[in-house]
Formats: structure tokens, C-alpha cells, sequence
């Protein structure tokens, strides 16, 4: 599979590079690794520690201390690990805001539903995990479709369609209980799974056609950096939803993390009204002449 994935890609992705090689970007990086650390951190710790404790607000002040010292140094640098002037873009912000959404809702998803379905419900890890198959079904399926509708009409649609479904998903269990019927569930699975899988080409797509062909491998990293925040982002806030609670409380403490989800889904329906301005379009006319 690797082997035909390269050979797919050498035929018919189209070459893009910057003009030289960048310059590692040594105080950027630390920088970025700080501020990513702090606010993850923070969002683990802050159930146990107290959320306006000493502690908390020191991590407070570090993080917004060091994204501060990142901007800064990040815009006086010649080659900067990350750009600040790219987010002036509408388009590839969307995007980033996008990525960061999709992989918090996802995450939050993932977490909550294994221990509502293992600690709450007592099953079994395999059957909860078979209860997760329509979310996997659905991201299966709905990706390669993604993929199509980008490269026939662009990235509006497919975002719409991902707002809309992973919305419904998280709305369907808002009102979570020890005893939601499993239609609900495996509903509500099935919806999230599909939002996802609608979501990820068109958030690649347009960050990318969001600036220049030759910043293309920048707006790649950016928006898998996104993925890994959401992803941390997620699981943090689901874990502190749900931090010393027992097993009959967990259904209610998680229904916060449900309206998250649909909050992101929501995030996504605005994103996708600024997905496909001029220069996503000329991109999209672009790779339909290539």
C-alpha cells in the first residue's frame, strides 16, 4: 500500500517547493514547544489544582508570555518557523481554526464515549470498540468522497457537510444517561464519523491554496500541528470533565464535552463560509488545468 501510494503520488500530486532550503529556527521552535506544553498542561491540571489557584495562574501568565515572545520573535526573524503574517489571510486562518476544531471533537469523542460505554454501561472493550465502528465506517467512506467533491467543486460543500454531521452528532448525546438507547449512540457515532471524514480534505485543500505554491509545505505542517493540538486539546478537556467522577455520574459530567462537539461542528459550518474565496478558486482552476 505505502509502495502505490508513492508511486499515485509521484504521478499525480503536482511538485511544489519553496526556492531554497529554510534555516532551523532554534528560539521559534522553543518557543512554540512552551506555549503548546503550558496551555496542555494547564487544561490536564487545572481540575485537580484549581482553575484560579497560584498555580494555574502562573500557567496563565506563561503561556500568554510566551506567545507573546513567540509573535515577536517570530516577526522580526527572516526565515520564521511560523509566519505570523499567514493568519491575515481569512482563508488559511479558517483552515487552522478548522484543523484545530475537527481533531477536539474527535478526540473528546473518542475519550468520552470508551469510558461512558466501559465504566458507565460495563462493556467490554471489544464491544465497545465494535460500538465505535460506525464512526470508523463513516470516516472510511466519506474521505475518498471528500477528496472527489474538493477536486470537482472545491472545499465549501464538503465543510458544510462536516459541520452539519458532526453538529448532529455531538447534539444527539447532549442528553446523555446511564441508559441512552444504542440506536442513539451508534446514531450519533455514525454522524461524528462522517463529519470527520467529510472534513479533512478540504481543510488540507484549502490551507494549502491558501497561500503560494511555494509555501505549500508550510501550509501543510501548520495544519497537521493544528491536528495534534486539537487532538491534545480534546483529550485534556474530556479528561477534565470527567476527573474523579464515578461511574453514574459520568454520562452528565460528559455532556459539556457533547456540546463541544457540536460547538466544533458549528465552527466548521462558519469556516466553510470562508473556504473558497478568489484564490482558493484560481488553486482549484489550477489543478483542474494541471
Amino acid at each position: 500500500m505505502i509502495a502505490a501510494a508513492l508511486l499515485l503520488s509521484a504521478v499525480f500530486v503536482p511538485e511544489s517547493r519553496a526556492p531554497g532550503v529554510r534555516r532551523l529556527d532554534l528560539p521559534g521552535q522553543v518557543l512554540l514547544t512552551v506555549v503548546l506544553a503550558v496551555v496542555v498542561g494547564v487544561l490536564i491540571e487545572g481540575p485537580r489544582i484549581g482553575w484560579t489557584s497560584p498555580a494555574a495562574w502562573a500557567g496563565y501568565a506563561g503561556a500568554a508570555a510566551a506567545t507573546a515572545g513567540f509573535v515577536w520573535v517570530e516577526s522580526r526573524r527572516p526565515e520564521p518557523l511560523i509566519d505570523p503574517r499567514l493568519f491575515g489571510r481569512p482563508v488559511f486562518r479558517g483552515a487552522v481554526i478548522g484543523a484545530v476544531a475537527v481533531f477536539v471533537a474527535l478526540s473528546m469523542t473518542l475519550l468520552l464515549n470508551t469510558l461512558y460505554l466501559q465504566h458507565t454501561r460495563g462493556w467490554t472493550p471489544l464491544a465497545a470498540g465494535v460500538a465505535a465502528l460506525p464512526l470508523a465506517l463513516g470516516a472510511t467512506v466519506c474521505a475518498p468522497w471528500s477528496g472527489r467533491m474538493v477536486g470537482r467543486t472545491g472545499p465549501r460543500v464538503p465543510l458544510l457537510l462536516a459541520g452539519g454531521f458532526i453538529t448532529a452528532g455531538g447534539l444527539c448525546l447532549v442528553r446523555l444517561t446511564p441508559h441512552s438507547n444504542v440506536l442513539l449512540l451508534l446514531t450519533a457515532y455514525a454522524f461524528i464519523g462522517i463529519g470527520f471524514g467529510f472534513a479533512n480534505a478540504p481543510i488540507t485543500n484549502t490551507a494549502v491554496n491558501g497561500l503560494p505554491p511555494a509555501r505549500a509545505g508550510v501550509a501543510g505542517a501548520i495544519t497537521s500541528t493544528a491536528r495534534q493540538l486539537g487532538s491534545a486539546i480534546g483529550i485534556a478537556l474530556a479528561g477534565g470533565l470527567v476527573t474523579a467522577v464515578g461511574p453514574t455520574g459520568l454520562a452528565h459530567a460528559s455532556r459539556p464535552g457533547w456540546i463541544l462537539v457540536a460547538a466544533c461542528g458549528a465552527l466548521l459550518l462558519l469556516v466553510a463560509y470562508v473556504a473558497q474565496p478568489r484564490e482558493v478558486a484560481a488553486g482549484l482552476a489550477s489543478s483542474r488545468a494541471r
